[in-house]
């Protein structure tokens, strides 16, 4: 197995994000949203595919935030849990870098709540809404 992660760039968004949200039935967030522009995150490769990817936002608080997580439904190598801890570890690690001391991740999805909690995540509140508009 060798996984690799790397930074995100211009055209991994149309590439590669966009088809696996639509995949799962999301319709894809708004590069605008995205910390960076849809570039201020990582991606983690199986060899030469693609396995998953996710982004952290950064905040004018010793707070960051870990968010939109997606993987390629497709994906039908062994390491898909390997994949996501580097993942969630490598945002972690590039908060930390950054000068961050907590961070933060809202998530309703069982398997990566899983995730955040086996990588040392404390569950707080379980029972909440996203709430978003454009301004």
């Amino acid at each position: 197995m060798e996984l690799n992660l790397r930074e995100l760039n211009a055209e991994d968004y149309n590439t590669t994000l966009c088809p696996w949200w639509e995949a799962y039935g999301f319709a894809p967030p708004q590069r605008e949203f995205l910390p960076e522009n849809g570039e201020g995150g990582l991606i983690v490769y199986e060899g030469e595919e693609p396995v998953c990817a996710g982004f952290l936002y950064e905040t004018n608080s010793l707070t960051a935030w870990s968010e939109w997580i997606i993987s390629d439904k497709n994906y039908s190598g062994e390491y898909k849990d390997e994949a996501v801890s580097l993942l969630i570890q490598g945002i972690e690690d590039s908060a930390k870098h950054k000068g961050f001391r907590f961070i933060f991740a809202n998530n309703n999805n069982r398997a990566l709540v899983k995730h955040y909690k086996n990588n040392g995540y404390t569950v707080g509140c379980t029972d909440s809404t996203e709430i978003i508009k454009a301004i």
